[in-house]
């Protein structure tokens, strides 16, 4: 599907004009010495440390996780492969967040402050990536974010320590919302995951829904983690709704997908499953996940690099293969 963007003019323009300056000082400092430049840069860098900040143990861990740790332990070695004068080293932590806001905003103080990380990667789970984006910019830190999803870090959260890489809620809600009203599903029911990212991909969505000439006839949210999703489902199919979108992510919406399964939903309604990767599919079986439409940034299968890099990946990672926030 098309590629949207929904960083705000004012957050681009910034994060632009931070790298060409950056560029631009370099540059001239290199130009008057380079000897003494290079010099210079390799020993303030010395050893640069980055932190990866993710689920490990539940929702989130296959698509990032320990995957995530060996996916950035290959970056690193590309980079120092391509650049073998950077003069500096690279050294790679991680930490579960488990799924805790607090939990993850502690750790990555600790990080920060007392251990030297000049770097927290993924961040999944869009509360702990608000959290720690203040805290990196406090420390003035940075917190790249594969992980999350929130609008509010390019929005009203928008720091010049944070980049957003590789999706967001808009991108995906406007997407999935957008094309299947305009095949036909005109009402839509949404079950939501009740914390920030879920009630943000509602948002978006319904939004998407109803730029297209569809409404929204209804919504239920539940709790993050929830094994049964029975009386969300029947409330959707109750709702005669002829699209039910699954605004949640990870481990729900793969158990929403079964479950919609086992009360037949998909024989009268269509799911619109609007965050959902590969890792997901492979945990809810194929034919479960037919009909489905699917964006994704990354898919290993697109092209030559991405089968060469996955291939990589599998040889370190055999327990499965990449997702978008690995790759």
């Amino acid at each position: 599907m098309a590629k949207i963007s929904s960083i705000p003019p004012s957050c681009q323009v910034g994060r632009r004009h931070m790298l060409q300056g950056s560029v631009a000082l370099a540059t001239a400092a290199m130009a008057a010495s380079p000897r003494r430049a290079k010099a210079k840069a390799q020993a303030a860098l010395g050893r640069f440390k980055l932190g990866v900040l993710s689920d490990f143990t539940s929702l989130f861990s296959a698509s990032g996780g320990e995957g995530l740790v060996v996916a950035v332990r290959m970056a690193v070695k590309d980079f120092q492969a391509e650049h073998p004068d950077a003069g500096f080293d690279v050294e790679v932590v991680f930490a579960d967040h488990q799924n805790s806001p607090d939990i993850g905003a502690t750790a990555a103080r600790q990080w920060f402050d007392a251990q030297g990380v000049d770097v927290a990667l993924d961040v999944v789970n869009s509360p702990i990536a608000l959290a720690v984006g203040d805290i990196a910019r406090s420390a003035n830190r940075v917190m790249l974010v594969s992980g999350s999803g929130s609008t509010r870090l390019t929005g009203d959260q928008c720091s010049p320590n944070t980049v957003q890489w590789t999706y967001d809620t808009y991108s995906y809600g406007h997407a999935i919302g957008d094309v299947l009203t305009r095949e036909g599903g005109t009402t839509w029911y949404f079950v939501t995951a009740d914390y920030g990212f879920g009630h943000d991909l509602q948002e978006q969505t319904a939004d998407a829904v109803t730029r297209a000439g569809g409404r929204v006839i209804g919504a239920t949210a539940h709790p993050l983690g929830t094994q049964d999703f029975s009386s969300f489902l029947l409330q959707a199919q109750a709702s005669g709704a002829k699209v039910v979108g699954l605004a949640n992510a990870g481990g729900d919406v793969v158990n929403a997908v079964k479950q919609a399964a086992e009360f037949g939903l998909p024989q009268t309604q269509r799911i619109a499953a609007i965050n959902v990767g590969l890792n997901d599919v492979f945990a809810m079986s194929l034919p479960l996940a037919q009909g489905l439409t699917v964006v994704e940034p990354f898919y290993w299968d697109m092209n030559e690099g991405t089968r060469a890099w996955t291939k990589r990946f599998v040889a370190l990672y055999p327990k499965n293969y990449p997702s978008m926030h690995h790759a």
